[in-house]
């Protein structure tokens, strides 16, 4: 069964307080080299078929349910076999 990974980020121009907090964390440590860090959020959707229907079903989804349109984009709908 193919599966459809749909990725999730923060709209660019916002703030991201826990890539924020986890850049900071790097620098602690002794990682140097890292300018920013940003997180998003990866949905797994296991499917029977991968059609054109399929996918634009999910990308309905992805943009209705599985993120937030004010502060999010949708960023990568990819099939994985």
């Amino acid at each position: 069964m193919p599966t459809i990974v749909v990725d999730v980020m923060p709209k660019a121009e916002l703030l991201d307080p826990q890539g924020k907090a986890v850049a900071g964390a790097l620098t602690r440590l002794g990682h140097d080299g890292f300018g920013a860090v940003r997180i998003g959020k990866r949905f797994e959707l296991t499917v029977d078929t991968a059609d054109e229907a399929t996918l634009a079903t999910v990308k309905q989804i992805a943009d209705e349910i599985l993120s937030n349109s004010v502060i999010e984009d949708v960023v990568g709908i990819e099939v994985v076999e």
